[in-house]
């Protein structure tokens, strides 16, 4: 998401009605299983969490697998419920694909649906004066921690420690996986950190990464596209952005090579589209067929 609050709260307002929904094609490949509605007591509200399930997950029913936790979940498998009509991040055919291959491990993703114009709170650790919103990314987390991950694991055959499950997102939600990977290093170990808007709260998330004081058990990717803006100049800021990030995480101990990817996708924008076309990217990296 970009500066100008025109661009921050086009995201609050993308739920569409079902009835334009389901005049879109769907998009989705392989077992994909749709929870509707899952409740969360400690945000007070209700969203949908869509599970991809890798191929033979039926076949063998002793086999356990890593989870793969995604936020904006509405955009990774489906066309027809994405924020842009029929652009998906493909994580389903993807996935497939490189399981396939043998590429990356048979994993579990976990779409986690936004709630619409709670979004931005939620995927915020602080709040932004000049946006007047965020900062509940704290409850968030717990819904992530105590509510859902605990009945994924109850409905599915997950491998439950931290070591076999990741956090990952877009934009925002690339902003609350690394927020909530370092506040969460027992839950969550692997994370993508995709576009995320360094810039949120003047660069809070710079800021609580650096005051880490011991460095945790993560295995971090990290991303952004060189046309993440709507001129050159925004453009440019996004990335120095990113790299002001990069730096705090290399600093703090991160090796590139080992526990750490940074990637410039050159000419990317911001959308499911540019996510797509590094997805592949993102699974192999975080999820390799053997660790």
């Amino acid at each position: 998401m970009f500066r100008k609050s025109s661009r921050i709260f086009l995201g609050l307002v993308f739920l569409l009605c079902g009835s334009v929904i389901a005049q879109r094609e769907h998009t989705l490949t392989g077992d994909v299983r749709l929870h509707k509605s899952f409740h969360s007591a400690i945000l007070n509200n209700d969203r949908d969490v869509i599970v991809y399930l890798p191929p033979g997950y039926d076949a063998d029913t002793k086999k356990r697998y890593p989870v793969f936790y995604m936020h904006d979940g509405q955009n990774l498998f489906d066309g027809a419920t994405s924020y842009i009509p029929g652009q998906e991040w493909r994580a389903d055919e993807v996935a497939q694909s490189l399981i396939a291959a043998g590429k990356i491990e048979s994993l579990i993703i976990v779409g986690v649906y936004n709630a619409g114009a709670e979004r931005v709170n939620e995927y915020t650790a602080a709040a932004d004066p000049k946006y007047k919103a965020g900062g509940k990314a704290d409850l968030y987390g717990r819904f992530l921690v105590e509510e859902l991950k605990p009945f994924i694991d109850k409905t599915y055959r997950t491998k439950r420690d931290a070591k076999n499950t990741g956090l990952g997102g877009s934009s925002l939600g690339g902003l609350i996986s690394l927020y909530l990977g370092l506040k969460y290093p027992t839950v969550f170990t692997r994370i993508a950190v995709v576009s995320p808007s360094v810039w949120w709260a003047d660069n809070q998330i710079v800021r609580y990464t650096e005051n880490q004081t011991r460095k945790p058990p993560l295995r971090i990717w990290l991303d952004i596209g060189t046309k993440e803006g709507r001129d050159a100049k925004e453009a440019k800021s996004t990335v120095d952005g990113a790299r002001l990030l990069k730096q705090t995480l290399v600093r703090k101990g991160w090796e590139e090579g080992k526990d750490f990817r940074y990637f410039e996708a050159e000419g990317a924008e911001h959308n499911e589209k540019a996510w797509a076309a590094r997805i592949d990217q993102i699974l192999e990296f975080l999820f390799p067929r053997k660790m």
